[in-house]
């Protein structure tokens, strides 16, 4: 290793060319504020977000979203999932529900998702506590999925450690001659939906002076009375203005 490398490298220095990349945001003049909400529910906020970030051509995924999660020690961990329904129950993904995050889930159920449209410079951010949907749902949505997604849960043990690719190409290729005859890929037992019920959605709106805009949507916890900067909502939330 040269020499060079393990100087900069001990040095701790970051490096100039990638501390100094600023991205532009929106125009100071642009202001994200709590009479700009087009509803004092967070839920139909997020729909108006949503819908406009699934309107934008350069927005591949709108529905991709950072999942976090915690053990018990509290040691998180973050993945990228989509997802695939909302309402004003909270919020649905799939997956398997024996990877590191349904261990996770099944120990900690409470999770944080987080879309990030940098294109708007907006991103929303929800915390709250992550419950299985019904078994029935799961199943149809199971069945509506791509033939080779099915087949890819199925015989994928995810987050297990594997001897190779072709261990997984091999798996793959017999589901293929066992299930393309039918199509009919059993909804593997650990495998299903999540949803998460919120119970804080904060909104963010990027700036060029830094000075963005973050409107937060919470529950009132027991006992708590609404403070002077507090405004109510709809449907037991209430509205707070955050510091960026």
């Amino acid at each position: 290793m040269p020499l060079k490398f393990i100087n900069w490298f001990l040095s701790g220095k970051m490096s100039s060319d990638f501390a100094n990349v600023r991205a532009h945001y929106r125009d100071p003049s642009e202001v994200f504020d709590v009479k700009d909400l087009v509803s004092k529910d967070p839920i139909k906020q997020f729909d108006a977000w949503f819908q406009l970030a699934r309107q934008n051509p350069g927005i591949k995924e709108p529905n991709a979203m950072c999942l976090s999660t915690a053990s018990l020690e509290g040691k998180p961990s973050s993945r990228m999932v989509l997802l695939k329904d909302f309402s004003q129950n909270g919020f649905t993904f799939f997956t398997n529900y024996t990877s590191k995050k349904g261990q996770e889930l099944e120990k900690n159920p409470m999770a944080s998702l987080c879309f990030y449209w940098d294109v708007m410079s907006r991103q929303i951010r929800i915390d709250g506590r992550v419950v299985k949907i019904d078994r029935e749902k799961s199943i149809e949505y199971f069945s509506k999925r791509p033939l080779n997604s099915r087949i890819s849960a199925y015989i994928s043990d995810q987050s297990k450690v594997i001897k190779d690719k072709q261990y997984l190409i091999d798996l793959q290729q017999q589901a293929v001659k066992d299930f393309e005859p039918t199509k009919n890929v059993p909804t593997p037992e650990n495998w299903g939906g999540y949803l998460v019920v919120p119970e804080e959605i904060e909104f963010w709106q990027g700036n060029d002076i830094r000075l963005h805009d973050r409107i937060r949507f919470r529950k009132l916890k027991e006992g708590e009375n609404l403070d002077e900067f507090a405004i109510e909502g709809e449907n037991g939330w209430i509205i707070e203005r955050l510091a960026p």
